[in-house]
């Protein structure tokens, strides 16, 4: 539980991320299936969750 406490904003931050990347490959996408990232809505959502995470562990307070 402790552990969970700890790394909320960024387990928060990969789920959030993880929605926006999906929702991102599902409405912009890629057209020709050439794109790393956009491609595939697993590898999307994954650098969404990894964005996403990183942005939200940056805004924690240290004391």
């Amino acid at each position: 539980m402790h552990l969970l406490k700890k790394y909320k904003l960024s387990i928060l931050g990969a789920l959030f991320g993880a929605l926006i990347g999906y929702l991102y490959y599902h409405f912009v996408g890629c057209a020709s299936g050439t794109c790393a990232i956009t491609s595939s809505p697993i590898n999307s959502a994954a650098y969404g969750a990894l964005m996403g995470s990183l942005a939200f562990s940056s805004l924690k307070n240290e004391k």
